[in-house]
Parts: structure tokens; C-alpha cells; sequence
């Protein structure tokens, strides 16, 4: 493991992977930093969602390696899986909180679950998690009660409840209002400003995109075919990534993606 590899809070090399006999990733390499934040974009079926669970080793890799501060997730078991994933906070797109609990008390659960620590503590913490991305007034309110911005807020804060050093956000700001998903947008800016946290955001809305991008990596049919700063991404000539920006239909668009329809099934 070379230096860059240990303070990098994650490294992709080469990464091969898929469902069943059917390849979906072939061949992803991408790294993140601390404060740093690396946008995956792509149009539907293009590998996004495969990406992030391989990142937390739902998707095994066929080849390649996955590093979480400088630790291979699949090279990891038992408890040492455990512990590099405990690193690692995942929003999930339509927040996955548990009906049945309040806010505070789904923000509470991984706290208590990982930190071996009492419900009080844990709950004191959570409404801290929750303060910091602007829910602080909605710990006792149940998720049925919360609007799609203040769900996605609440995903958000249940995922740093560990205070990780890597954040994945899987479409942060999809089917929201122009003014909430720019909300969104400034707290995932808020977060990054602490410096101590890398953040991978996959999303194929353009508003997002252009707020928060330090870098982005577009994937086509599995493959890294556009990667830099945003403004080098923008620049590429390949015509998929011409007909992303601009909001174009490329004939086979129109047609079901295998890939996507894998994706979801799995």
C-alpha cells in the first residue's frame, strides 16, 4: 500500500464486477480525499448503483480492489469488515428510516448498535447529528411526519451518526423541488467544509452536479468514459457526455437497459 493509498479515504483500482454471468463494472478506477467531493454521474443503467454496493462490499468485486483508509473491503471479514464499514456513512435515496421510530431514535440506532452506548447518550448524540444538518426541532417527529427535503436530511444525519470518514450519497436531491434540492446541495457543502470527510455523491441531476462537483467521474455501460474536474468532464467530446450536459436522447437511450433492470433486481 503505497502513501497516497493510506490517506486517501478511498481508492478504486481496476474494479471488475456484476451480477449472476453478466458484468456491470468493468474496469472502475477513482479515488476521493478528505474534503473532497467526487460526483459519479451517468444516465440510468450506467453502473451508478452497482458502484456504491460494491463500495460497501454488498457487490463482491471479481477483480480489482476496493480501499476504505487504505483497507480492501474484500480482502476484509468478520470483524475487521466491521470495523473499516463502520468508516463509511451511506444515504440512501429515499432515506430508509424505520417507520416505527422517531427521528432521533432511527438517527440513534447504528450509535447505539457500533458505540456500545446507553439509549440516553445515544439520543443526545442523534439530536446533534440532527442539529447539524438542520433538523434539530425534528428528533421526536416520526418519518411519516417529515417532508421529502427534512427525509433526506434525516438519511443524511443517520448516516454520519458514526462520523465517518467517507460519505455516500445516492441522489441526495432526487424528486425535490429546485429550492429544497439547493438546500441539500449547501449541506452537502457544509459538510465537506469540515475537511475531514470525502464524499461520493451519485446523482444524474445537473443542478447537483454543477453545485457541489470538485471532480466527476461519468460511467457509461460500466466504464469510466469521462473523468477530471467538472469542467474537464464537460469538455470531453465523447457524444454521451455532450448529450448528458445537454439534456439530449441518444437513440439507444430509448430502449430498456439490461443493465438497469440488473442494478435493481439484485
Amino acid at each position: 500500500m503505497t502513501r497516497a493509498e493510506s490517506t486517501r479515504v478511498l481508492v478504486i483500482e481496476d474494479l471488475v464486477a456484476g451480477y449472476g454471468d453478466t458484468m456491470i463494472l468493468d474496469g472502475i478506477s477513482l479515488a476521493v480525499d478528505p474534503g473532497e467531493i467526487v460526483v459519479v454521474l451517468g444516465a440510468t443503467g450506467s453502473g451508478k448503483s452497482t458502484l456504491l454496493r460494491c463500495i460497501v462490499g454488498l457487490v463482491e468485486a471479481w477483480q480489482g480492489r476496493v480501499l476504505i483508509g487504505g483497507r480492501d473491503i474484500n480482502a476484509a471479514s468478520g470483524v475487521g469488515r466491521e470495523e473499516i464499514l463502520r468508516g463509511v456513512g451511506l444515504a440512501f435515496q429515499e432515506a430508509a428510516l424505520l417507520n416505527s421510530m422517531t427521528t432521533a431514535e432511527n438517527v440513534a440506532l447504528p450509535i447505539m448498535e457500533h458505540w456500545e452506548v446507553d439509549e440516553p447518550t445515544a439520543l443526545m448524540l442523534a439530536r446533534m447529528r440532527l442539529a447539524r444538518v438542520g433538523l434539530a426541532g425534528a428528533g421526536d417527529k416520526m418519518p411519516a411526519e417529515l417532508s421529502g427535503g427534512m427525509r433526506k436530511r434525516a438519511g443524511i444525519a443517520r448516516a454520519i451518526a458514526l462520523e465517518p470518514r467517507l460519505l455516500l450519497l445516492d441522489e441526495p436531491t432526487a424528486g425535490l423541488d429546485p429550492t429544497t434540492a439547493r438546500a441539500i446541495d449547501e449541506l452537502v457543502l457544509g459538510l465537506k467544509a469540515r475537511g475531514d470527510m470525502g464524499i461520493v455523491a451519485v446523482t444524474h441531476e445537473l443542478g447537483s452536479i454543477n453545485t457541489i462537483a470538485d471532480r466527476a467521474v461519468m460511467l457509461a455501460t460500466g466504464t469510466v468514459i469521462a473523468s477530471g474536474t467538472l469542467a474537464e468532464v464537460r469538455a470531453d467530446p465523447d457524444p454521451r457526455v455532450q448529450a448528458f450536459f445537454r439534456r439530449e436522447l441518444l437513440p439507444q437511450a430509448a430502449r430498456k437497459n439490461l443493465v438497469d433492470d440488473l442494478e435493481w433486481r439484485a
